[in-house]
């Protein structure tokens, strides 16, 4: 599955005091950031062109993280992420008070579709999964947790976005909108009418756009304004009509609307 490439160059922040804080700790922040959008083990000649940091600077950051256990080494020069990013993304998890109902929401949807599940958080433009409940008879490894995509190729942005207004999605996005699949919107235009079709029918819905060979509803859970999560269901689109993918569109609506209402009377924002 396509991955976003590096975030925006991590030598760009200022001075103690400037608009973008502390400019050691932007770099470690986005040293972070680059190793979590790529798979492979990187040295330092690739941080180097991919950030812009120096190498006299990366040599200390790089040490600091590995010390601190943020990174670990394969011996020859190659650092990739450490098990204390995943100690503290999953404490994420472990302190946000949705999950539990999440959880519980993912089953009965696994339940009555025997399709997998997935719970989702919009963080900017990017979808982040939050819970997941694979199907038994998954052939597609669509997500797991921490996974991120592009909001405007998944069917959890589109329900999501279709939240905001058109400028307000406008203001979002990074451009160009990078395409996953040949089926991806690339589009402003495209995604606003996909947009405005989500808000009509009650839910967003793509094919192939974001995964060869799955199709995906979604609906968001209304506990905030506007929305900032939204559950979904990925099917095989092989085995699905265009009536099995609406009825499961609305269970979503129907299933979302409920636990929206039910942390909001719990008192969770």
């Amino acid at each position: 599955m396509p991955r976003p490439t590096a975030p925006s160059p991590a030598g760009s922040g200022t001075e103690p005091g400037g608009a973008s804080g502390v400019k050691s700790a932007r770099r470690a922040v986005d040293l972070i950031e680059t190793f979590a959008a790529n798979e492979s083990w990187l040295s330092l000649g690739d941080l180097h062109t991919m950030t812009g940091v120096p190498r006299s600077s990366l040599h200390g950051l790089l040490r600091t993280l590995h010390e601190a256990g943020w990174l670990e080494t394969d011996g020859t020069g190659g650092y990739r992420l450490g098990v204390r990013a995943l100690i503290c993304g999953t404490a994420y998890l472990d302190r946000d008070p949705v999950i539990p109902y999440a959880t519980e929401t993912l089953e009965t949807i696994r339940e009555k579709t025997g399709f997998t599940a997935h719970y989702a958080r919009r963080n900017g433009d990017q979808i982040v999964y939050l819970e997941t409940r694979e199907s038994r008879h998954s052939a597609h490894l669509v997500s797991r947790v921490g996974r991120t995509l592009p909001a405007h190729a998944t069917a959890l942005g589109k329900a999501l976005l279709a939240e905001l207004t058109p400028d307000e999605i406008a203001a979002v996005l990074r451009r160009p909108l990078s395409a996953l699949t040949p089926n991806t919107i690339t589009t402003l235009d495209a995604l606003h009418t996909a947009c405005a079709e989500t808000r009509e029918r009650g839910y967003g819905l793509e094919t192939e756009e974001g995964t060869p060979g799955v199709r995906c509803a979604a609906a968001v859970v209304p506990y905030r304004i506007p929305a900032t999560d939204a559950v979904s269901c990925s099917m095989p689109t092989d085995q699905v009509t265009e009536q099995d993918v609406r009825e499961v569109g609305a269970l979503l609506a129907e299933v979302a609307a409920g636990l929206g209402r039910r942390l909001r009377r719990e008192g969770i924002r």
